[in-house]
């Protein structure tokens, strides 16, 4: 008899740990497959059940007895209605398993995570799913209240030892690093996973002053979450590029495809019947060529948010990681607004640190010595903080309106956005 789909209502703060027996159930197979939903919020909770069939059964191709679906984790939809992505419990078990053994290596005693993100999400129902690997119970932050370092050390209190686990994205460790108590909480982890975004170089080195053990992660829902660590793939995980430089990942943590979409052509399997992912991210490999396990690979970015500026092609991400290297540069996106001389205006919207004020014209002056001329941001937008959307990402598409609304209203080289200014 095919499965069902049941939605999950998944709620914030103490009661997310109840939970654990249904996800059990889930993997195991002796239970339905379940879509979660942030409970808090009834309209993208309805959109998602709709979109993707909750209460009706799994097809045949979406499910199978020796291998179940265990979860349908909806996309963001961002650009158009949401997709459903099949993860099968052995890609959910794979990805943590994977996991233990480069965070922890052959340590055998028990970890516990503290989560700190919204558990509908892929990264946060991951620590939800460790947490059921580990035997463990997770402690957790309400995500219904702004996070602030202040709570974040409490939590990190709270969680008992002697192994912890986190994971945060750049924004949270942003705020945990400019607080001193938070900081020395935030040290006494084992390791944290920073994810959901890129993490700036210049961020992920204060950690590491700060005594923070920061891994970074790379992946997505349809990789069941993280599956490149530091730039280095998990066990099993074989990571390609295709023609565009689009980047394809394959292995045991690929997901069993979309729901309702038996052909999408985002997945395939490849020559040794390994389940492939062909992502939306151009990558490539830095290596000597020789030693494939001394080389990273390197994201840089979707392919679809490349801006192009007088006929010169400009990728945002290494934009990015120059600017935020820049003393006084908290966080940066760089955007692009229409210009009838350029096509397209290049704007970096920048959160300035708490400490300084970045001078915007070494910030130009920078990057056209390190990218050329074209790439230098034609504007620069102050702001308290950067809009975002899902556990932490960025939301370009939000950030563009507000940079295009700023250069608008102003004809100013800078834009001071922030309150009280």
């Amino acid at each position: 008899m095919p499965r069902p789909l049941e939605l999950l209502l998944v709620p914030t703060g103490a009661p997310v740990p109840d939970l654990l027996p249904r996800l059990a159930d889930a993997l195991s197979g002796t239970g339905p497959a379940l879509l979660p939903v942030p409970a808090a919020d009834p309209r993208a909770a309805a959109e998602l059940a709709r979109a993707l069939g909750a209460g009706r059964p799994l097809t045949p191709g979406e499910d199978d007895d020796a291998d179940p679906t265990a979860f349908v984790v909806g996309t963001s939809g961002s650009t158009g209605d949401p997709k459903g992505t099949l993860l099968p419990a052995s890609a959910l078990l794979a990805s943590a398993r994977a996991t233990r053994r480069v965070l922890l290596g052959d340590d055998p005693r028990p970890a516990h995570w503290l989560l700190a993100l919204p558990a509908h999400h892929i990264a946060g129902l991951q620590v939800l799913q460790r947490s059921l690997v580990e035997d463990t119970t997770p402690t957790v932050l309400d995500t219904s209240s702004t996070f602030t370092a202040e709570r974040f050390a409490q939590a990190a209190q709270s969680t008992p030892g002697p192994v912890r686990l986190v994971s945060l994205v750049p924004t949270q460790l942003q705020r945990v690093l400019a607080d001193h108590d938070a900081t020395a909480a935030l040290a006494g982890f084992d390791a944290v996973l920073i994810g959901g975004a890129a993490a700036a170089p210049a961020l992920l080195d204060r950690a590491a002053a700060a005594g923070v053990r920061a891994v970074t992660t790379y992946g997505m829902s349809e990789t069941c979450g993280g599956c490149l660590y530091d730039g280095r793939p998990l066990d099993g995980v074989v990571v390609g590029t295709d023609r565009s430089g689009r980047l394809t990942l394959a292995g045991p943590v690929v997901a069993r495809g979309y729901r309702g979409r038996p052909d999408d052509p985002a997945f395939d399997v490849d020559e040794d019947g390994r389940r492939r992912f062909r992502t939306d991210d151009i990558g490539e490999f830095t290596g000597d060529g020789t030693r494939p396990d001394a080389g990273r690979w390197r994201v840089l970015g979707r392919a679809d948010d490349a801006l192009i500026t007088g006929g010169v092609k400009v990728a945002p991400a290494a934009v990015e990681a120059t600017l935020s290297a820049l003393p006084g540069v908290a966080e940066v996106i760089l955007t692009g607004v229409p210009d009838a001389e350029w096509g397209e205006r290049l704007v970096a919207v920048v959160v300035p640190e708490a400490t300084g004020h970045p001078d915007a014209a070494a910030l130009r002056a920078t990057v056209q010595a390190t990218h050329g001329p074209a790439a230098a941001p034609r504007v620069i937008v102050l702001v308290d903080g950067l809009p975002l959307r899902g556990p932490g990402k960025p939301d370009r598409a939000a950030i563009r309106t507000l940079a295009r609304d700023a250069v608008a209203a102003r004809a100013s080289p800078t834009v001071d956005l922030r309150s009280g200014r």
